[in-house]
């Protein structure tokens, strides 16, 4: 492929929603340098829920780290998505990367997860600046969770993606089962699934008397449709979801062109 780096590799950035020192974010910059040049630009702290957030009220840092064994690599005070505009912006300047990868996500990121999303966030964000992006998340909460069993279909989708390009799109939601190595059945292209969250809020006080409240609830999916993302993890698969910002309902237009516009 063609690439915009003059040494001739691909330019890769990297970032993530958990921070830079997560595990996640190491197993993907390990699959990563296989295939070009790598700048990572992630967050100093986790910023897991964040959505697209930018930060308009305060300035924004970024310090370069030595993490990541000759790896060019900066922390940065803001959201996943001002990792993206910084990188895009101030570091790399004139240069234009050739693919953005986030992640690994500790956790999923499938159906409507990609809404609340720091990690997707930040691969649409560079999708919105021409880059063809790619979140990557596992269904492993725990910071401790096995990255090794991503690692092989990181490694086919990224070089397919640089290879030759993403179809229709330039952005993949990409969610990978929580199973040993060798227990991923193979990959499915899906659409996401219409499912959604249950929210409670857990009501307590305290030491000082005031009353707070932490946000629970539990994930339902009523999709009965077989080609979902949900439905795929569910049965050992990793899903692939093209994804877009364009939040249009299509089928929508016309009828409500003929009520409202006449």
């Amino acid at each position: 492929m063609a690439t915009s780096n003059q040494g001739g590799k691909p330019l890769i950035l990297l970032t993530n929603d958990d921070g830079i020192a997560a595990p996640g974010l190491k197993a993907l910059v390990e699959v990563a340098r296989n295939y070009g040049e790598v700048l990572v630009v992630a967050p100093d702290s986790p910023q897991s829920g964040q959505g697209h957030a930018i930060t308009i009220t305060q300035p924004l840092r970024l310090h370069k780290v030595d993490m990541f064994g000759g790896i060019e690599a900066y922390e940065c005070s803001g959201t996943p998505a001002d990792c993206v505009k910084l990188a895009k912006h101030v570091l790399l300047k004139d240069k234009k990367a050739d693919l953005c990868l986030s992640g690994i996500n500790h956790g999923s990121n499938a159906s409507i997860n990609i809404i609340y999303s720091g990690t997707m966030s930040a691969a649409m964000e560079a999708s919105l600046e021409g880059v063809n992006s790619i979140g990557f998340s596992l269904l492993d909460y725990s910071w401790d969770a096995d990255f090794e069993p991503c690692k092989p279909f990181i490694a086919k989708i990224v070089s397919e993606t640089l290879a030759n390009g993403l179809p229709g799109c330039r952005l993949l939601n990409v969610n990978f089962p929580n199973k040993p190595e060798g227990g991923i059945k193979g990959i499915k292209v899906c659409r996401q699934a219409d499912a959604r969250w249950i929210e409670e809020f857990a009501e307590a006080t305290d030491p000082r008397g005031e009353k707070y409240y932490w946000l629970t609830g539990k994930f339902i999916n009523d999709d009965p449709r077989e080609d979902t993302d949900v439905n795929a993890l569910s049965n050992g698969y990793v899903s692939v979801v093209p994804s877009g910002h364009d939040l249009t309902i299509e089928k929508s237009l016309q009828p409500l062109a003929q009520r409202l516009e006449s």
